[in-house]
Order: C-alpha cells, then sequence, then structure tokens
C-alpha cells in the first residue's frame, strides 16, 4: 500500500478538506480554513517526499513532472475515495497538495446554496460561471447543479475536467467524463469534437484562455447548456475579466456574445461556521435579465452591482446581502463577514 494513503484516509476522520506536503515540514491537514500539523508524521525530507509521490504516479504522469515540474492529476485509494492533486518544485524541492472529493455528491441544500441557484440546473441553454477563489467551493457546486440534471432529465452531459474530480453515474441522462492529458488534449479541440457528439449539457473545467471561452461562447450560443469555472471577486468583475483577456478590437464583439449568451453568474466564498463545525458559503447571484444584457453589451459592468441589489425578484443578491444573513443569524462570526465583505462599513456596527 502507497505511503501516502495513510494520510489520505485519514483527512476524513479529521474532516480535512487538504493535505498539504512540503520539504522541511511536517504534513498538515486544512481543517475547516486552518492548516494543522500532523504531529505523529517526522519532518519530511526531499528524498521521503519524492519516494512518496512518485510511488503514486504513473509512467506517463512521472515524465510529464519531469518535464514540465508542475503535474495536475486525480488519484483513488481502495476504498474509493478520490483526491484532486498538484505536484510541484519550489524553493525547498517537491511539494504537493491533495484535495478530498467527498464520494458522495451533495445536494444545494446539503451545501447551504440559495434555491436560486438551483434554477440554473433547470436551462435549456446559455453560459452559467461559477466563480471565486481557489477552495471557495466552485466545483461542488457545479457537481450538484450536474447531478440534478442527470437525475431529472434525459440529456447527453459531456465534461471536460483537469481532471475530474467529482464521478457521476449516468442515471436519467446519458454522462460522459474527460480528463484532461488522458483523455483529451486541450480544451479548444475537444470543445469543437464534444459539439459534434450531440451535447445537451457541457462542463468546463476552467474558462482559462481566450479560446477556450471564445468556445464556450460559441457553445452556449448554439443551444448548449454551458457551466464553467473562473477566478474573480464577484459576478460583475467576471464579466470584465472575461473581456479583458481578448484584445482591444475584438473585446466589442466578445461582450455582445456574452450579453445575448450568458445565463448568470454565481460567485461564492466559504467561511468558517461561527461554532467552528465546519465551513458555510456566502454567495453573489446575477441573472441575465434585459437590463443586465444591455449593461453588458454598453460596457456598463459598474453599473451591475445597482441591479444585482435591485433584482432579488429575479433571484439576484450581492455577497453583502448573503453575509448579512450568515452574521445575522449567528452562523458565522462578525469578524468573518467583515473580512470578505465589499462594503466593510456595512458590518461596523453589528452585534457580534
Amino acid at each position: 500500500m502507497p505511503e501516502i494513503v495513510e494520510l489520505l484516509r485519514g483527512m476524513q476522520q479529521e474532516e480535512a478538506s487538504d493535505l498539504h506536503l512540503k520539504v522541511g515540514s511536517k504534513p498538515l491537514y486544512r481543517v475547516h480554513g486552518s492548516l494543522v500539523p500532523i504531529e505523529s508524521w517526522p519532518i519530511l525530507s526531499n528524498a521521503h517526499l519524492e519516494q512518496i509521490l512518485r510511488e503514486i504516479l504513473t509512467p506517463d504522469q512521472t515524465r510529464a513532472f519531469d518535464e514540465l515540474q508542475d503535474l495536475d492529476f486525480a488519484y483513488g485509494t481502495d476504498n474509493g475515495d478520490r483526491f484532486r492533486c498538484n505536484c510541484f518544485r519550489e524553493l525547498r524541492g517537491i511539494a504537493a497538495v491533495f484535495r478530498r472529493v467527498p464520494s458522495v455528491i451533495p445536494t444545494v441544500e446539503e451545501l447551504a446554496l440559495p434555491e436560486s441557484i438551483e434554477s440554473f440546473a433547470h436551462l435549456r441553454h446559455g453560459l452559467v460561471l461559477l466563480t471565486g477563489a481557489t477552495g471557495s467551493g466552485k466545483s461542488t457546486t457545479l457537481a450538484a447543479l450536474i447531478n440534478i440534471i442527470n437525475s431529472q432529465y434525459q440529456k447527453h452531459i459531456i465534461t471536460l475536467e483537469d481532471p475530474v474530480e467529482y464521478t457521476h453515474i449516468s442515471d436519467h441522462s446519458v454522462i460522459h467524463q474527460r480528463s484532461l492529458h488522458t483523455d483529451f488534449h486541450n480544451f479548444q479541440d475537444d470543445i469543437v469534437a464534444a459539439l459534434r457528439q450531440d451535447p445537451d449539457v457541457l462542463l468546463l473545467g476552467e474558462m482559462r484562455d481566450p479560446e477556450t471561452i471564445r468556445m464556450a461562447l460559441t457553445a452556449a450560443e448554439t443551444g448548449v447548456l454551458v457551466f464553467s469555472t473562473l477566478h474573480s471577486n464577484g459576478a460583475a468583475e467576471s464579466i470584465d475579466r472575461i473581456v479583458d483577456v481578448f484584445p482591444s478590437g475584438e473585446q466589442s464583439y466578445i461582450r455582445s456574445m456574452l450579453s445575448q449568451t450568458l445565463a448568470g453568474i454565481v460567485h461564492q466564498v466559504l467561511l468558517t461556521r461561527r461554532d467552528e463545525s465546519g465551513r458555510i458559503p456566502a454567495t453573489e447571484v446575477l441573472v441575465n435579465t434585459p437590463a443586465v444584457s444591455n449593461l453588458i453589451r454598453e460596457g456598463r459592468t459598474r453599473d451591475l452591482a445597482n441591479v444585482i441589489q435591485a433584482g432579488r425578484a429575479e433571484g439576484m443578491h450581492p455577497l453583502d446581502d448573503s453575509l448579512d444573513m450568515l452574521t445575522q443569524t449567528r452562523q458565522v462570526s462578525l469578524a468573518e463577514s467583515r473580512y470578505y465583505a465589499k462594503n466593510k462599513n456595512r458590518f461596523a456596527d453589528l452585534p457580534v
């Protein structure tokens, strides 16, 4: 049995989301947002850590890591646990982070997400973006939405991921999941291929470059329901992030495409619960109404905050409203909400 399996199995018992391995340090678990050293383990040397990691890499993965000095991959243990992994080199030597992917896909209700987010699973077409920092729960929310479609609709779902995280079993839908470097070589070419395979739903792990973004917009424009993720600090900021990737001469055209194809944006952050029993998301939701579409097309993203604030009837709400609710119901501390708030003055006088 690979040596690392002991550490991976301990993650569930300790309620850890991540395992960090670094030369010169004991292994660390991230538990409810905080890094905690595993005292029963020794401080890792570079030779020991190299041995631990190379024990679980395939020959192809080993060659890729030696060439690029960075590697994303998925790893599964004999008992069915799955992990999203990244190995890399840093100043002291090799290092790695393993993220635990629960074997059971949680529901929107179990994730404590607002009902308006579930509505995106019932759309026929359009682009739905999940945004936020790394570790904010984007992939888990996407998995919950895909699971709704899979369990309620007879559709063809294709996922292109790097790597595959949550595994889905075809239910009412037929679902194919593909992993970068294992099942396909790059997102741009495989999106083109996927569009020839009669998809109803297409999940892209991340929109990371102009061509992937362009193909995602094209897919949504042709009638496919497209889900993807983006690193940004809010719903309105996501629009600018997409448009700014393109040369200035193309930006007007991209805004026009986005105004027509965007269905909505969910931005989320993960907060530590007040009783330290786990983590809970705070969200911001943008729904593409005619008013939103006009602002996107005209490049007036600075005015989207006002539309989000006034759009509760359409399922929209700003992040600070979500934070305020979590604070008022004492699910998270005032300090935690203020840290993530966009308008920190709003939280200055709330009861502790």
